[in-house]
């Protein structure tokens, strides 16, 4: 095992880096005070080949691993995590497209997505079907050379600005496999928005319901056969999870990194916060448990790069393990500032509310667990 970056991941690492530095960090606290979500940052991130990370070249993509793109997302949400997190989504989409789509529709699409030109939601979440993802209500009925789409899809990053929406609806019986994947335009008849949600964090990306009232759709637009949705859909979340967990492994530190500036800082009782014995170990055990979490996370997408049969798996770990970690070094950090941590001044509160939702989203934390549980007892 070889746990050092080569020359060109550093690269990588350290164009994230740069980006995050000058184009979200400055801008992070505005945007959530404002609920801005920031698209010409975004395409400036397209520029940088960020919006088709792991899409072939031959469509704009930059042909880059699993374990490239973590380390590309841990960088960006040390920036903005709510942005990175929709980069993330976006690719995600342009994935399956690039994946499991046909040659027409990867041409028609991928390079307006890998320049962001046109940006992407995921739609498979439902008002009446969250973790239990195959139990989804929306109906894609054939008509000739067509679908006819009737349904929605809730807590959608991107709802109302998105230009396209990779859609799950059920073309089939009930059950997982019964479900088909569909390519939908925002401007098509039919397609409508709910009010934006009024969010704890992730303020700086939109999130609305998608609405679809009889939206006919060509059958040049379904990915794959009928009946392939479902995989298609869960097989796009393995890499979801890898790069949701990496965007709370950048929070994190970013959390670790200020509360250890401010032990070395902040004076109590006539000695610098950094030399009572008790916060060096939690600050040790912050740093600890963070490093675990950023070693499970690039073991798992290093897994999915060499498709590994327990890939699965380790990214249900991954995503598990490091987004409650996260949310922790980030809640530690919070404490350690006082009162002061509570203050918008600083951005631990700001940290601490963006990483919460990353125990809930591509599969709850709960969810996590079913999946490791069904692996481990698998004969």
């Amino acid at each position: 095992m070889d746990f050092t970056l080569n020359e060109d991941q550093r690269a990588i690492e350290d164009a994230a880096r740069v980006f995050a530095a000058e184009e979200l960090a400055p801008n992070s606290a505005r945007w959530d005070e404002d609920k801005h979500f920031p698209v010409d940052v975004l395409r400036k991130a397209a520029g940088l080949g960020f919006a088709g990370l792991y899409v072939q070249e031959d469509v704009g993509g930059s042909a880059l691993t699993r374990l490239d793109a973590s380390i590309v997302f841990e960088q960006l949400s040390y920036g903005d995590v709510p942005t990175a997190a929709f980069v993330s989504i976006h690719n995600m989409v342009s994935w399956m497209i690039d994946q499991f789509g046909s040659d027409d529709l990867r041409q028609r699409y991928l390079p307006r997505l890998t320049s962001m030109e046109l940006i992407a939601s995921y739609c498979l979440t439902e008002p009446g079907s969250g973790s239990d993802a195959a139990a989804l209500a929306t109906t894609a009925r054939r008509d000739g050379d067509s679908y006819v789409l009737t349904g929605s899809k809730a807590f959608i990053s991107g709802a109302g600005t998105s230009d396209l929406y990779l859609v799950m609806a059920r073309t089939g019986a009930a059950g997982a496999k019964g479900v088909s994947a569909f390519v939908v335009e925002k401007n098509q008849p039919g397609v409508s928005f709910g009010a934006q949600e009024r969010k704890m964090g992730w303020n700086a990306q939109p999130t609305a319901q998608v609405n679809l009232d009889e939206v006919r759709v060509s059958e040049a637009n379904r990915l794959g056969g009928e009946g392939e949705g479902f995989r298609f859909a869960m097989a796009g979340l393995d890499g979801g999870r890898i790069n949701i967990a990496s965007c709370s492994l950048g929070g994190a530190q970013l959390a670790l990194d200020t509360a250890r500036e401010y032990l070395l800082s902040r004076r109590q009782f006539g000695q610098a916060l950094a030399e009572f014995q008790a916060l060096q170990f939690r600050l040790a055990d912050m740093a600890t448990e963070l490093d675990a979490a950023r070693l499970m996370v690039r073991r798992a997408a290093a897994a999915l790069d060499a498709r590994d049969p327990k890939a699965t798996q380790y990214c249900a770990m991954a995503k598990r393990f490091a987004t409650d970690t996260g949310f922790e070094v980030a809640n530690q950090a919070l404490q350690l500032h006082g009162g002061y941590g509570y203050l918008k001044d600083y951005r631990l509160e700001q940290i601490v509310r963006d990483l919460r939702v990353h125990q809930i989203l591509e599969g709850t934390n709960e969810i996590m667990r079913v999946i490791i549980a069904r692996e481990l007892l698998r004969q």
